[in-house]
């Protein structure tokens, strides 16, 4: 990937951000406006409306609108689109996300800080990071394409690669995935995912579950994109990019390295529909690993059936909660000791149903102030390009 920064020769410090926690920090502003518009909205509530007949269409659209303009979905996912994730996330517990969206991201625990080690263990056997300046929007999503580009033709070559960035279209929302591991022998692909366990033995069947549904999620895209055309003009309205944008030379090197040459973001856009339609079909047996984190011993490899109405039902049932179709869900009533262990259990209306009794410091919470005078800079922060060795 690529690594975005501000102005170079500034001396204000820059800290490297996520696309995720760029978007929490870019919904904070939102809703900071959001809350000045409705303290201002409040002095006139006392003012009737009149609406005539004809009206009553066009209110109703209104509605829609209103409703999907505070959705999570628009508020927090604008810019970046949803991770799968964020699909995933929501089938662990619907209310968990909705609370780690509005009140803040908890601090990381020691296991997962381990895990996200091991994976970048993992990706540094076959991809050398390069970091490079990035300046917008359309440059980080062309730097995205191009490294995917880049990891498709390490598949082709060396028959592997890893943290392979995926973007694809879940009905009508963009979905982004990076795929751990995929395998290619004899022109068709396995798609592997590996998580890590503190502990050494297998994990309970929701959390397989939920291992189980990303990868599908994973697949799910992949077919897509070999059935369909990658849809640019809807990829192009739903962030309102510019394709005519004129990449750097410094990206555009790169995508001469993946065998790519361009100059606009929509070259890039027509090098990533192309590549996507030539892509091998996935095998439906799906890897699923598990390694213990002491010593990266592995613990398991399962092998799953791809099941297409399973998944295809998950990620319907997820984007009705990120359309703010319907409201968040809780955890099964079967799988309530999962509030035991989420952050934000003091919080949680429904927690008392499950015992839960979260202290404080359980809902300790990482607090980014905002200024609502202070407009939002360009897209700025950092991304990775993957320069992709060869194995062979």
């Amino acid at each position: 990937m690529a690594k975005e920064t501000g102005v170079v020769n500034s001396p204000i410090p820059t800290e490297i951000v996520s696309d995720e926690e760029m978007s929490l920090i870019e919904a904070a502003f939102s809703l900071a406006f959001a809350a000045r518009s409705n303290s201002n909205s409040g002095r006139n509530s006392t003012k009737r409306s009149n609406y005539s007949v004809g009206d009553i269409e066009e209110i109703g659209s209104t509605r829609k609108k209103k409703m999907f303009s505070q959705s999570l979905l628009h508020r927090f996912k604008w810019r970046t689109g949803l991770f799968v994730t964020d699909i995933t996330s929501t089938e662990w517990c619907e209310k968990q996300k909705e609370f780690y969206l509005v009140c803040g991201k908890p601090k990381a625990s020691e296991a997962m800080k381990v895990g996200s080690a091991r994976h970048a263990v993992l990706e540094e056997e076959v991809i050398t990071k390069v970091e490079v300046v990035v300046r917008s929007a359309e440059e980080r999503w062309a730097l995205k394409m191009i490294n995917f580009i880049h990891g498709t033709n390490q598949l082709f070559l060396d028959g592997l690669t890893r943290e392979l960035p995926l973007i694809g279209f879940a009905e009508d929302v963009c979905v982004v995935g990076v795929i751990d591991e995929l395998r290619m022998k004899t022109g068709t692909v396995t798609l592997v995912e590996t998580k890590t366990r503190s502990q050494n033995n297998l994990p309970s069947e929701p959390q397989q579950r939920n291992g189980r549904l990303q990868l599908m999620c994973y697949k799910y895209l992949w077919d897509n994109l070999l059935a369909h055309p990658f849809p640019v003009q809807q990829f192009l309205r739903s962030f309102s990019l510019n394709p005519d944008y004129m990449l750097s030379q410094e990206i555009r090197d790169i995508a001469i390295q993946a065998g790519a040459p361009v100059q606009t973001l929509n070259d890039v856009l027509g090098k990533y529909q192309y590549v996507c339609s030539m892509l091998p079909e996935t095998q439906d047996q799906l890897l699923l690993r598990y390694e213990y984190q002491k010593d990266q011993s592995l613990i398991s490899e399962n092998q799953y059936l791809y099941d297409s109405d399973w998944v295809a039902d998950h990620i319907r049932s997820s984007l009705e909660f990120w359309k703010g179709e319907r409201e968040a869900s809780y955890a099964l009533e079967n799988e309530r000791w999962k509030c035991k262990h989420c952050k934000y259990a003091s919080k949680c209306p429904d927690s008392s149903a499950c015992g839960s009794s979260g202290s404080q410091d359980s809902t300790r919470l990482h607090v980014v102030a905002t200024d609502p005078q202070v407009s939002l800079p360009a897209c700025r922060g950092c991304s990775i390009v993957h320069k992709r060795q060869s194995t062979l």
